[in-house]
């Protein structure tokens, strides 16, 4: 399969843009729901919890979800949980227009709103290689395609969400989300060819089964953690944006959804590169060992009191080493799986990110309210450090021990 048949394959753009639709809704929420809870409530601390209520739901009814999508199959999986999703959206500016809304109530919605995450991307890995096949190059572009079109929503989400913000309020934006899910079921039901979920054995729907091979795995089980404790810092930064803004910049929301998408350009640019140069000509356990500290390396200018411009073109080239990177680090990571396994070790992995996650903004909301950002976005870059080098490590190591494996056979 070409690049151009990626693009003419009617499942594969179906997919793609049932995916930039909703997933821009969700970065408009991903603004929208910690600025409506900020300026409602005042607290730093209460709108990481209401992140952290939705990671929770992730971690806690994620491993459930898993068997759903043995069961269901992906194209079924993500139809159910985008289609529950639109009016668990709805339920917050109803309420707060009706007066009925509470802090509880908002920690419900977005515990729920997790829970249904996991299946659903999971789902969306496994949908991929199910449309294109097992070949490394041809899923890495793929991969780089819809990273691609998930990127460009960074792009236009945020801002769009800042830009709405600041003239409906923050409450309108939730029900832009939910008509967003609704679109993308419309998309997946008529476009996205129904296949029937691949056979599984009772073992392979266990926990332990997945458990089990990610300890087992050599590359894995080093970067599967090393991702969930790096994503928790990006999730601390994240929601320290509203943060950042407020503090150095005033009451402008346009500017916090510049900073977000800023990521989100960069990616899309490295995306482009991965898709256009990178997945046929070079491995990509080399493409992670060479790129995977530049998403590093920027962030330590974000603790600066730079003017947004500065800190805009920081957080742009983290992105774009992102986008260089991980179109390869899905690939691998799903091509290592066996298909019969995927269903329960992505959803595995998945939950296994969402214990880690809320740590960043547990930790991220009490450090707001006491000392500002500064020693938020320095820890930030410090984990980010960390991480992205147990990663370049083990991806050459990993790169080495295949190098040797014909050697070793021949011999």
């Amino acid at each position: 399969m070409s690049r151009g048949d990626l693009l003419r394959d009617r499942s594969v753009v179906a997919l793609l843009f049932a995916e930039m639709i909703s997933t821009t809704g969700s970065q408009m929420t991903w603004l929208a729901l910690p600025w409506f809870v900020l300026i409602t409530t005042g607290s730093a601390t209460k709108t990481t919890f209401v992140a952290a209520a939705e990671v929770i739901g992730l971690a806690l009814l994620g491993l459930p979800g898993g068997r759903v999508l043995g069961r269901l199959g992906a194209r079924r999986t993500m139809i159910v949980c985008d289609g529950a999703r639109a009016p668990l959206m709805v339920v917050v500016p109803v309420l707060h227009w009706s007066g009925g809304l509470s802090f509880p109530i908002l920690l419900a919605v977005a515990f729920a709103v997790g829970s249904l995450s996991a299946p659903y991307f999971a789902a969306q890995a496994v949908i991929v290689p199910e449309l294109v096949g097992e070949d490394e190059e041809r899923l890495t572009e793929a991969k780089a395609l819809f990273q691609a079109a998930t990127r460009a929503t960074m792009l236009a989400g945020p801002p769009l969400a800042g830009l709405l913000i600041g003239f409906v309020g923050a409450a309108p934006v939730l029900l832009i989300d939910a008509a967003t899910y609704v679109v993308a079921v419309a998309l997946v039901t008529t476009f996205v060819a129904a296949r029937e979920p691949i056979a599984q054995e009772e073992e392979h729907r266990s926990i332990r089964a997945g458990l089990r091979f990610l300890a087992r795995d050599r590359l894995l089980r080093v970067w599967w953690p090393a991702f969930a404790l790096g994503d928790a810092g990006w999730t601390a930064f994240f929601i320290s944006v509203p943060v950042l803004v407020l503090a150095r910049f005033g009451h402008h929301a346009w500017i916090a959804g510049w900073l977000i998408a800023s990521f989100g350009v960069g990616a899309l640019i490295g995306n482009g590169i991965s898709f256009r140069f990178l997945a046929r000509r070079v491995d990509g356990l080399a493409v992670a060992a060479m790129f995977v500290m530049g998403q590093a390396a920027p962030l330590w200018l974000l603790w600066m009191h730079l003017p947004a411009a500065g800190l805009s073109a920081a957080i742009l080239v983290s992105g774009i080493a992102n986008g260089l990177v991980n179109p390869s680090l899905h690939a691998v990571s799903t091509l290592r799986v066996p298909p019969q396994l995927r269903p329960t070790v992505l959803t595995t992995t998945m939950v296994g990110w969402a214990v880690v996650n809320p740590l960043g903004l547990f930790v991220a909301g009490p450090v707001l309210d006491a000392f500002g950002t500064t020693p938020v976005m320095i820890g930030f870059a410090a984990i980010q450090t960390v991480t992205m080098s147990v990663v370049a490590v083990a991806s050459l190591r990993e790169l080495g021990r295949r190098r040797l494996e014909p050697l070793q056979a021949a011999a």
